[in-house]
């Protein structure tokens, strides 16, 4: 099980993520996660997907069931392909997207964002590095993570955050 540790300007709360991946065949897993409000003490939402990967082709597609604090369960389908712009895969271009509904199918939300990472294996001893810069075409707004081994900060240019520590 993956845990993690995340803070972010939109809770002002500390919440612990866990993750758990069940795999169904050498291609296809069943995802679970959740997140615990430590503020609330209570579960501010859960997931479950059915995700595929496509190796050979860089590409991943998932399909599954959100349920949020507010109550709401949504359904969405999700994919993502990834580019290598040179043999290493260091650097990638990647294009993303994700689509929620609600039960009855009415309500669509669209995200959908193009971006580039930039890999640095041994930055210093024991230390990977990760530099993503990325545009979210929905919402027209620019955004950067940095991750170094446990740690990512997020941030975009509309002044949010959030930081994430992974146990």
């Amino acid at each position: 099980m993956e845990t993690s540790l995340r803070y972010s300007t939109n809770s002002r709360s500390l919440r612990i993520h866990a993750k758990e991946k069940l795999p169904v065949n050498s291609k296809t897993h069943l995802q679970l996660h959740g997140e615990l409000d430590t503020r609330a003490g209570a579960p501010s939402y859960l997931c479950a997907m059915i995700r595929h990967f496509f190796h050979e082709a860089s590409t991943n597609v998932g399909v599954g069931l959100h349920y949020d604090k507010r109550e709401k369960l949504r359904c969405f389908v999700r994919g993502k392909k990834k580019f290598p712009l040179r043999t290493d895969k260091l650097v990638t271009f990647n294009i993303k997207g994700r689509c929620d509904f609600d039960q009855e199918f009415n309500q669509r939300n669209p995200k959908g964002a193009a971006e580039f990472d930039l890999n640095i294996w041994k930055f210093e001893k024991d230390q990977d590095l990760r530099l993503r810069v990325g545009y979210e075409m929905f919402d027209k707004v620019p955004y950067m993570q940095i991750r170094e081994n446990n740690w990512t900060l997020n941030t975009n240019l509309k002044g949010k955050w959030n930081v994430r520590f992974d146990l």
